[in-house]
């Protein structure tokens, strides 16, 4: 049995040494493509930051590996999520769909997250008609659990977690179950009343009334200060001018009573907060869309470390 053995080996290595050089290196090419995709398919994923929406916690530019063995990887980019050993809990840093994605198909979803994941994120074809990357996954903190209900008010988030009476602001919660605070505030409170007075300005435009002269004069690039402040504002203000308007009363209800978050949905926001486009946008996220969680920083060399 040894002797057929070494017989196997010695024909094996004979048949590599007739190769052609250029075939070595394209095989072992092959086969590292391979391993780099098992791993990043069903263990960890690289994934580069796009957008400040996570500063100062994680910056432009950062590259990280992410766990999709915890929360369940799927068979296929894009197609079947297998069971996780865990689901994602309150504070911790999230990947998952953007709700907003419009897929190309799963046969170009599935090649383009090849070729995304075997070149280490340098190569995206996944791009709009100007070039731009189109956003197919988020990374955000996981802010709302199941059984929260979290509303905002000028910027700031509060929530009453299940089997609460009461609401606690974000960062008094997060204190009290030792989670990091790293909220991040770009806008001031007292930018409030003028953000809200350019939605009440573009309500009454709207209805084509006259904006009361006693209020004064809305500067309209406040309104690009809070986005979702302003929406709040000018809603509000078009639901009490005309109740029967199903859409706005709609709208101005969610605004005013804040998001439910049903059981397996988690709600996701930045923490750069005024610059970033999250729950508070498309609302709670289901729980089998949330692919992994931020591991470790490995580039650039001066961020190595954990993220938190």
């Amino acid at each position: 049995m040894l002797t057929r053995r070494k017989q196997k080996s010695l024909r094996a290595k004979m048949k590599q040494q007739k190769r052609h050089p250029v075939l070595d290196w394209a095989y072992a090419i092959l086969w590292a493509a391979c391993v780099v995709l098992v791993i990043n398919q069903y263990i960890f994923q690289n994934y580069r930051i796009p957008s400040g929406s996570m500063e100062n916690t994680l910056l432009v530019g950062d590259m990280l590996f992410v766990d999709k063995l915890s929360y369940g990887p799927e068979l296929l980019p894009g197609v079947l999520k297998t069971p996780g050993i865990s689901k994602p809990h309150r504070g911790n840093i999230i990947i998952f769909e953007n709700p907003s994605y419009l897929s190309r198909g799963p046969v170009y979803t599935v090649f383009q997250q090849l070729l995304y994941m075997v070149t280490f994120t340098l190569v995206d074809i996944d791009r709009e008609p100007t070039g731009e990357p189109r956003v197919h996954y988020l990374i955000k903190r996981a802010i709302g659990v199941e059984g929260d209900t979290l509303r905002v008010r000028d910027g700031e988030v509060f929530i009453k977690p299940r089997g609460s009476p009461d609401f606690f602001d974000e960062r008094t919660l997060m204190t009290a179950l030792a989670l990091p605070v790293k909220t991040q505030r770009l806008v001031a409170s007292s930018e409030y009343p003028e953000i809200d007075k350019v939605g009440v300005a573009s309500a009454y435009s709207e209805l084509n009334l006259p904006f009361p002269a006693s209020l004064g004069t809305p500067s309209v690039q406040s309104a690009n200060k809070d986005a979702f402040q302003y929406d709040m504002s000018r809603v509000t203000t078009l639901r009490d001018a005309n109740p029967s308007n199903a859409r706005n009363a709609q709208l101005a209800q969610r605004y005013g009573n804040g998001w439910f978050i049903a059981d397996s949905r988690i709600f996701p926001m930045g923490d750069n907060r005024d610059n970033s486009r999250d729950g508070r946008y498309f609302g709670p996220v289901a729980e089998k869309k949330v692919l992994g969680h931020a591991l470790f920083i490995y580039f650039p060399f001066s961020r190595i470390g954990g993220v938190r």
